[in-house]
């Protein structure tokens, strides 16, 4: 039985991807396939219907171009993963201007950069003269990877800007009741605030009170606020701040009792997190003590 050629077939792969390379390259040069698509010639003449406010720079893709093509692997990628609840709560928290479905797409992009890493290090590898049945599986693994690591990156910004959040709630609803007790109102309050302020907190309470100037009620806006974020502290002090509105109640004294149940809130996620702390400072302790008693022995 003859061996498998695997050194013929990387350089196949190589010769391929730049002959693939080149005719791509020449093909954009064509005047048929280089030439703007209709719908960028006559974009600047529809600009008031299509876009009026001048947001989107380039034109929406035709049906031959190749981001219709990428769109929908886009929407295909996101059907088969699914999960699009969990992850539009990741990106809301995050405050990602991205939905669902552009995530997905980054997603599949750096799944194709893996794949494309993994598969040049394979031909490398074979390159050198390195060959072992197991290294066809490195791009497979490496898209698999990539896909999770830009999943895992999202979680982990969302963790962080909900973690600013919960420090500056306390602070920020203290600097709102400040102002209700001179004399100000809710929504003029929240406007100082928004404007002062410069973290995760008040950024989100600067897009309540644009909701509200463009017609939203404050219940609704601050309700939208609690759901974005999912802050169990938050949440709390907004339905309190709610039924105080609704119900006329002094909401001076509400938010002071808010900012007081978050500043324990946070002192009890502190002392719990030196705990946790406390716990893993020992296991380099058990292991030089164990490295100490083999090298007495």
């Amino acid at each position: 039985m003859t061996a498998f050629p695997v050194g013929d077939l990387a350089f196949a792969v190589v010769l391929g991807a730049t002959f693939g390379l080149g005719v791509c390259l020449l093909l954009s040069l064509a005047p048929r396939w280089g030439a703007p698509s209709l719908a960028r010639r006559i974009a600047p003449y529809i600009r008031d219907v299509t876009d009026p406010r001048g947001v989107h720079s380039a034109p929406i893709a035709s049906v031959h171009s190749a981001a219709f093509a990428w769109q929908t692997m886009q929407r295909r990628f996101a059907r088969a993963v699914g999960g699009d609840d969990s992850l539009a709560r990741r990106l809301r928290q995050a405050g990602s201007t991205m939905d669902a479905a552009a995530f997905r797409g980054r997603q599949l992009a750096w799944s194709l950069a893996g794949l494309a890493v993994g598969g040049a290090f394979v031909v490398a590898l074979v390159l050198l003269g390195r060959v072992r049945r197991r290294r066809p599986l490195l791009p497979p693994l490496c898209a698999v990877g990539a896909a999770l690591a830009c999943d895992a990156w999202l979680t982990r910004a969302a963790r962080a800007r909900v973690a600013r959040a919960r420090e500056e709630l306390p602070t920020v609803l203290e600097f709102v009741a400040l102002c209700l007790s001179a004399g100000e109102g809710i929504l003029d309050s929240l406007r100082r605030v928004s404007d002062i302020g410069a973290g995760e907190l008040t950024a989100e309470l600067r897009g309540v009170v644009i909701a509200v100037g463009t017609g939203s009620p404050l219940p609704e806006a601050l309700a939208r606020l609690s759901d974005s974020l999912q802050l169990p502290a938050l949440t709390r002090s907004v339905d309190q701040l709610i039924a105080a509105i609704d119900r006329g109640a002094p909401l001076a004294q509400v938010l002071h009792a808010q900012a007081l149940d978050a500043r324990d809130d946070a002192k009890r996620d502190l002392i719990e997190r030196a705990g946790r702390k406390e716990i893993y400072m020992l296991i380099p302790r058990k292991f030089s003590f164990r490295y100490y008693r083999l090298a007495a022995s």
